[in-house]
Formats: structure tokens, C-alpha cells, sequence
């Protein structure tokens, strides 16, 4: 089983479709690209010697060539290793020491500074720049067979976002990820030949992941030319390709939805946007679909399980009339098809429906530990359930609704406080933009609740006492911040998620 051979099939069944695109400009058709990921597959093992299980890095932005490299890689039966673009250089230099890369190709504007490190790199052998003569030479290489791979062999080492403390290398096999790509299908959404996936999403993380379902069915890779988000751009695209979907995180979504034009561009080629990794507000998802119509479908995974944990698919976000319609678009939807997922307490005893613990999760898509991590992978991976670190809630139809990462839960007097119900709420008051709510310690109650809000510019100038008087008549009065924080913006990593660590940070001092 390797997921190279996905390929090879496409560009037989469908070798003259188009597999690739810049922008609006086709680059390879499916039958091109096969060859291109086979000659770069020779290179990488006949030419720069690298042997089956060596891992291979790409810090790379977003462009054509990132397709053909992570099929060549696994095409070899080497290890993609791919990095966050917008790291830092020093965040660079661990995951290529952790990961032990033997190879490393990197984009132009990021070559020079992966060359500087290579004194204290000593297993990195060749560092390649995209585009480059070198890269090109590549491409000149005799193509070899795909190398055979079990099901368990390493196929991804996906380095977690490393928000509190180093990344850690969630060893990702090539069955974890053709499970995935076999619950997008099932659970997320429909793909023909001839469709395409927009990357404006990172390539290296939940963007790149759902290249292989796409690929399998013969849909295109769509990359705009900034390599990155672009609301105005991914309006000119919805207007240029047909059947496409993309992957967002919800502050792309809003991002999108808020851009002036949106309201009135042609998005007929904007067939679905999968949105996930962070929390997706009730009153920013009714915003959006009153702008973009029916096209949402939201998947909770995690890069121990890759996209792959619960969906709540686009007929689900359709049921107006269901009695408990809003409860359910707060959720991140029912379990999917290849997996188990269960709420149990601190001794992993399943909680009682309705009631609150830790996400568990069991399946196929879990990974196979972390690299160079048993301590870590034994905790995370006890009693052989993928203990995530959420906080949710399963109601009788099986829907889960996230509270918080265990981390992030308030306890106030004894109460178990759960920030987003509370940021919710302060999310439906026309005057806030954003917001964000965490704990700060109590000399008597332990915690209190805090809040961080960022105003709208466009709705007067809220106050703390209008937002007081909406958390009074929404909420529990213990829940209600005791304080109100006006920011111009919420910290945020890489992918959207708001950094309450910082918040914390903050407040201390």
C-alpha cells in the first residue's frame, strides 16, 4: 500500500485531465504529472541515494511544485516531512534535527535561511532550492516503479503546531492517511474527475492532507499565484474553475465573508469549503451561509487524527427546521465513518450523555505514535484511544460539541466554566469582532473569568456594561467575566488559532 500508487491509477483513468493549476494557468495534466513525480522519485532514490523510511523535508509556500514532491517522496517509500512555512527559523532548525531529514527542499525565499543552519544539522545531506537548475536536473532522472510500502509504514511526519512547548512529530502511515481520504469521501464530500481543491490553507498541514482523496479522483490542485489566503483572489478563481472546494480555518472563513465583494462576485465554482481547526462560531457560520448559501461542511481532526474525527456534512447545516438546529451547527457533527469516538472522565469511565470529559478517539486514522516521543505516545495513545485533549459532550444523536481543550478550562468556586460558551455569546453582540475568554487566579474563587474583545469598527463603540447586560441575560452569572480586556487584535499562531497562552502572558503582566 502506498498512497503514490493513488496517482499512478488517476493518471491512467485520467491522464488527460488537468492536474495541476497556477493561478488560472494549467501546469500539468495527470498523465504529465505522473511521469514528473516517477523521475523525481528516481532521483530521490537512485540519485541522492536516500533509502525507504528517510525522511524528507519540505519548508515550502504553497506552489506547484510542493504536488509532485510529496508523491515523489512517498513514490520512493521516503517520509514527507512537511514545515510550516511562516515558522521561525529556530522552530526550522528543530523539526529538521528531531525528524532526522536527510534531504530538504525549500522554496527561494527560504532557502538561505535553512542554509545557515546546516552546520548543526548533521544528518541534512543535500538541501535543494524550488525552482533551481538543481531542481531541474531532478527532473532528467530515469523514473523507477513505485516502492512497495505495508499499510504501517511511516508515510507523514506531522509536526503539531507546538503552542505550548516543542512541536511533537505525529508519525502519520500510509493507512492513516488513505483512511482519511476514504471518510472525506464518505463523510465531507463529493469529488469528481474534473473538480479541483483550492490551496489557500497552508500546504503543509490540513490543505496538503486532502490532496489524497482529490488526487484519487482525478481533481485538480488549484494554487494561486500569492501561494496564500486572498479573498479577492479566491473570488477571481470561483469565477475561472468549476467543482471546487478548499479547506479553512474559520477566521479564513469570516475573512472571506467579510471582504466587500463577496456579497455580490459570481462563486458558482466555489463548490465547498470545508472549514475545521479552531472553533467556528454559530453567529460568524449563519453569516456565512446567508452570503455564500449552502456550501459549509466542518470536520474536527487533529494531525494525531488527520481531518478525521467528526463531520457535520452540508445537509446537516440545511435542517432549519430541526428542533434543536442551532445546537447542532454549534457542533462539530457525528463521528466518522472509520472511527470511534467516546467522552470519558479523568479515569477514562465513559461520561453520561449530555455531560462533559475528555475526547477519545479510536480508529484507523490514528496515528502510530510520536516520533522519538514513547513517553508522550504512551499517555496520548493509553488503552489504544487517541486521547485528544478536548473537551466535549456527546447528546443522544451523537452529535459532539467541543468546550474547550482541557487546558483552557476555567474553574471558578468549585464550577467548571467552559470559555467558548461564554466567547459565543459575546460573539453575537453586532459590536465585537472577536473574542476570547480565559481564566486569571482568585485569591477566593480560584479563577475568574476575563475577556478579550476586539471591537467591530463598523457597530459604535461597545462597552463593558453592553456586553455585561448580554452575558446576563444569556448566561449563568457565575460564568460572567469579571473583566473586559479592549484589544486591536488576539494573538494568534499559524493557523488561525488564538494563542490564549499569550492572553495569559498578558495579564501576568
Amino acid at each position: 500500500m502506498n498512497l503514490a500508487a493513488l496517482l499512478h491509477r488517476t493518471a491512467r483513468h485520467h491522464g488527460a485531465l488537468p492536474a495541476v493549476f497556477w493561478g488560472d494557468r494549467p501546469m500539468w495534466r495527470f498523465d504529465q504529472l505522473g511521469q514528473r513525480m516517477a523521475r523525481l522519485a528516481g532521483a530521490l532514490g537512485q540519485g541522492l541515494g536516500l533509502m525507504p523510511g528517510s525522511r524528507v523535508a519540505l519548508v515550502m509556500t504553497n506552489c506547484p511544485a510542493y504536488v509532485e514532491l510529496l508523491y515523489a517522496i512517498w513514490h520512493a517509500g521516503l517520509v514527507a516531512v512537511p514545515v510550516n512555512a511562516k515558522l521561525h527559523v529556530r522552530e526550522f532548525a528543530f523539526i529538521l534535527d528531531n525528524s532526522g531529514a536527510h534531504a530538504c527542499f525549500a522554496t527561494t525565499d527560504l532557502v538561505d535561511g535553512i542554509a545557515k543552519l546546516r552546520p548543526e544539522l548533521p544528518s541534512l545531506k543535500r538541501l535543494i532550492a524550488v525552482p533551481s537548475p538543481d531542481y531541474d536536473r531532478l527532473l532528467t532522472h530515469d523514473p523507477i516503479p513505485v516502492v512497495e510500502r505495508a499499510a504501517d509504514h511511516l508515510a507523514w511526519l506531522f509536526y503539531t503546531s507546538g503552542t505550548t512547548g516543542r512541536p511533537k512529530g505525529a508519525m502519520l502511515s500510509h493507512c492513516n492517511l488513505l483512511t482519511m481520504a476514504l471518510c472525506y469521501h464518505a463523510d465531507v464530500d463529493t469529488i469528481s474527475p474534473g473538480d479541483g481543491l483550492l490551496h489557500a490553507a497552508p500546504m503543509s498541514h490540513g490543505s496538503g492532507v486532502y490532496m489524497v482523496p482529490h488526487i484519487a479522483q482525478g481533481s485538480a490542485q488549484i494554487i494561486p499565484v500569492s501561494g496564500k489566503f486572498d479573498a479577492a483572489e479566491i473570488l477571481a478563481l470561483a469565477d475561472i474553475h468549476k467543482g471546487m472546494a478548499m479547506f479553512a480555518a474559520p477566521t479564513m472563513v469570516k475573512r472571506l465573508v467579510d471582504f466587500p465583494a463577496t456579497a455580490t462576485a459570481r462563486t458558482d465554482g466555489l463548490k465547498t469549503i470545508v472549514y475545521g481547526g479552531g472553533p467556528m462560531y454559530v453567529a460568524d457560520l449563519q453569516r456565512g451561509m446567508a452570503v455564500l448559501g449552502n456550501r459549509f461542511v466542518q470536520i474536527y481532526g487533529q494531525g494525531e487524527s488527520p481531518m478525521c474525527i467528526t463531520a457535520l456534512s452540508r445537509t446537516r447545516h440545511d435542517e432549519r427546521g430541526h428542533p434543536r438546529y442551532l445546537d447542532r451547527l454549534a457542533s462539530v457533527g457525528v463521528a466518522q465513518s472509520a472511527v470511534e469516538v467516546r467522552v470519558a472522565d479523568a479515569d477514562d469511565r465513559d461520561v453520561p450523555i449530555g455531560k462533559t470529559g475528555e475526547v477519545l478517539v479510536r480508529g484507523r486514522s490514528v496515528m502510530l505514535g510520536y516520533w522519538s516521543n514513547p513517553d508522550a505516545t504512551a499517555a496520548t495513545l493509553r488503552g489504544g484511544w487517541l486521547h485528544t485533549g478536548d473537551l466535549g459532550a456527546l447528546d443522544g444523536d451523537g452529535f459532539l460539541t467541543l468546550k474547550d481543550r482541557s487546558k483552557d478550562l476555567i474553574i471558578s468556586g468549585g464550577s467548571n466554566i467552559y470559555p467558548r460558551e461564554i466567547e459565543e455569546v459575546l460573539m453575537t453582540h453586532a459590536g465585537v469582532a472577536e473574542a476570547a475568554v480565559i481564566g486569571r487566579p482568585h485569591t477566593e474563587w480560584g479563577e475568574e473569568v476575563v475577556a478579550f474583545v476586539v471591537r467591530a469598527g463598523t457597530h459604535g463603540l461597545v462597552e463593558a456594561a453592553d456586553l455585561d447586560r448580554l452575558c446576563q441575560d444569556r448566561i449563568a452569572r457565575f460564568k460572567r467575566p469579571r473583566a473586559y480586556y479592549f484589544v486591536d487584535s488576539l494573538p494568534k499562531n499559524n493557523y488561525g488559532k488564538v494563542l490564549k497562552t499569550e492572553l495569559r502572558q498578558r495579564l501576568v503582566e
